[in-house]
């Protein structure tokens, strides 16, 4: 499990260090935009799955109450 983890690390650390000088060396703002325009897009869509996965947890949460309320009067 900890050569597992250790090779995570490797694996993010090598993508940041490939990612980032891109960033910073893009003196064309357009790219930048670009970069800043699809980190607002990937906002929206986690927060559109967390709101799905919020709403379905209550779901669920209301389903066990009213078991346990039919069960009580049962």
């Amino acid at each position: 499990m900890k050569n597992l983890k250790d090779k995570m690390y490797k694996a993010m650390a090598v993508a940041t260090m490939t990612a980032m000088p891109a960033v910073a060396l893009a003196d064309d703002a357009d790219l930048l935009g670009a970069v800043k325009t699809e980190t607002g897009g990937l906002k929206a869509g986690v927060l559109s799955i967390g709101a799905v996965v919020v709403g379905i947890s209550i779901a669920f949460a209301l389903v066990r109450i009213g078991k346990r309320g039919a069960d009580s009067v049962g």
